[in-house]
This record gives structure tokens, sequence and C-alpha cells, in this order.
């Protein structure tokens, strides 16, 4: 459909953190370009937060997945929305539910899962020049591309950070939902006592599951900074944005990292760049180790090594990640 027809559309992505985030490009270029649209989001109730102050949007409908009386009432409200295209970001069983009682036209995000299961059983790489996700969210849509300016995350006007912009910060990120997807600890506390040396101070930020591991650090590296707030995402972001970089793990945290225009040191470990998840729209550096063979084990992480040794992870030592953080803040 030519979108010069639409007056109103509809943006499924159910979930979660950092998807909905590489979603926000998609919303503002068609915004941008068609400012007389009207956009409403549909997704996770727990997720809703994250774009309430998102000024593209028209309309924010949240989707309640332990609830059916919630859900009939909820594809009811829809209906009455009478749009004239919904976008599915999400195309799995959910959103397939959703489009199929809106009973309207539909375009869908190409998810490659034939391409991503072939890549992580066989390594057979058939993703080699696949775009990264915000443009490939925008390819559901026939000659539409992006604007330049990287991810949103609108905080509200009352939050704010207790660091200083005085001071030479830089953000240790420590979590991820699965193991395979976390540098260690020591070696965080390793990189934590060079940046130290180096006339840095370290700050330790991540969400309620972060609470330990930002804790034991934050106690192990000199004079650092433990604002793990637990899930107020809204401050974490505040504090990163006084922060020179951050240093993180391919987590939901990365993405909140760039929507809010901090550089950013991603270490990847069972997963790959070509998956189309790593850091986009700011300035970044990947540390990864490619001489791996048995890379990616997975496209969202695992709960321990299925070889046993780690190496994604534990040959990317601190040393050769400071020196790569140094490139990083060194870019102009």
């Amino acid at each position: 459909m030519d979108l010069h027809d639409v007056k109103k559309l509809a943006v499924i992505r159910l979930s979660s953190l950092g998807d909905i985030l590489l979603a926000t490009p998609f919303i503002r270029s068609i915004k941008k370009s068609y400012p007389e649209i009207e956009i409403e989001f549909i997704l996770k109730e727990q997720y809703k937060y994250l774009l309430l102050c998102n000024p593209y949007l028209s309309k924010i409908h949240a989707y309640k997945t332990d609830s059916p009386e919630y859900k009939s009432f909820l594809f009811d409200e829809l209906k009455k929305e009478k749009f004239d295209l919904v976008i599915d970001l999400q195309k799995n069983l959910r959103s397939g539910e959703i489009v199929r009682a809106l009973k309207t036209d539909t375009a869908a995000f190409n998810k490659r899962s034939i391409a991503k299961f072939l890549l992580v059983n066989f390594k057979i790489n058939r993703l080699k020049n696949s775009p990264p996700i915000p443009v490939r969210y925008a390819e559901s849509l026939d000659d539409f591309s992006l604007d330049n300016e990287g991810l949103d995350l609108y905080l509200p006007e009352n939050v704010s950070s207790v660091l200083s912009s005085r001071e030479n910060y830089i953000g240790l990120v420590p979590g991820s939902r699965h193991f395979t997807k976390m540098w260690p600890r020591e070696y965080f506390i390793e990189l934590g006592i060079i940046l130290t040396g180096e006339g840095f101070k370290i700050v330790l930020l991540g969400g309620e599951s972060d609470k330990q591991i930002c804790r034991e650090i934050s106690e192990s590296v000199p004079r650092a900074l433990n604002l793990c707030r637990g899930d107020n995402l809204f401050q974490t972001a505040a504090d990163m944005k006084k922060c020179c970089a951050l240093v993180c793990n391919d987590s939901g945290l990365m993405h909140v990292g760039c929507a809010v225009k901090v550089p950013v040191l991603a270490v990847f470990g069972s997963t790959v760049k070509e998956f189309g998840f790593s850091p986009y729209g700011n300035k970044n550096l990947v540390l990864e180790n490619n001489s791996l063979s048995c890379r990616p084990c997975s496209h969202v992480g695992r709960e321990s090594c299925p070889k046993k040794h780690f190496k994604c992870m534990l040959d990317l030592k601190p040393a050769l990640a400071f020196d790569k953080l140094k490139i990083l803040l060194n870019s102009r």
C-alpha cells in the first residue's frame, strides 16, 4: 500500500526492550515523511512505559498476555480504530492473531528464520550482507528508507542523574538475560581496575536481575559507584547519558545506551552481528572472537557453553577491551 493513502496505521512489536527500541527509527521516519499519518503502537503491557513520551505516536495499546478477557476487550478497541494499515514487526502467533482480528491491509517484517537456523546449526551464513534490524523493519514497506538519527528513548522531564558532567565516567553494564552473552564478572573487575588507574571513574549500571553482579564488581573496583537502579530504566538511561562510554554485553541495555547516544563497546559471545542486533545509530565498537567455528551457537543466547570451553568470551581479555575502548573514545 502507498503510504500517501494511509490516514491511520498500527505497528505491532509486542516485546522485548531492545526490539521495541529498534523499532523507534521506523516510527520516527514514517511520521517525518508522512506527518499526516496517525501512528499507534501495540506492545505488551510491561513495555508500555518505553514509548509513553514518544512524540511520533498518537496512541499506545497495551497487550496483556495473562488476561483473555482483556485481550477480547483490546481487540474490540483496536477494531474501532479502523486502521488503514497494520505493520507486524513481531511476526509470531500472538501478533498474527491481532492481524487477523483487524482484517485490514498488512505489511510484515521478514524474520529470516531459515537463514538464522542455518547459521546457528550448520554455520551456513546467508546473513553476511543482512542489514541491521531497524533497516529490516523498514523493508516491510516498499521503497521506504530510514533517516540517520538512530534509536529514540524519550525520558520524562523529572528524571535526572546524580552524576556530575565534570567527571570521566565509564559505565560498566555487566548483565544479560543469558549466560553465554555475559562477559565474565572477573573481566569487568579487571577492566574497571585498569580504567581507574587511567583516571576514569567507574559506574555500575543494570536492572533488578543485575543487582548482585553489579554489587560484586563495585566492591572490587576502587571508588566505583554502584548505580544499579533495579528496574527503573529511565533513571538508568539518565545515568548512562553522563558517561563517556559504556562497556556492555549484547543486551537490552546496550540498545538503551545507543538510544541515549552514548558510545558503546559491546562484547558479543555466543551471538553474532549478522543477526542484526548490534549497536545501531551511535558511535560503537563490537568486541568478538571471530576465530571460532562454533559461533554462533544460538541467536538469543544459552544458559551454558555447549562446547564447555566458553572461548567466545574467555578469549576476549580485559586488556583487549581496554585497547578497543581507547579507540572508541578517541574516534570522531
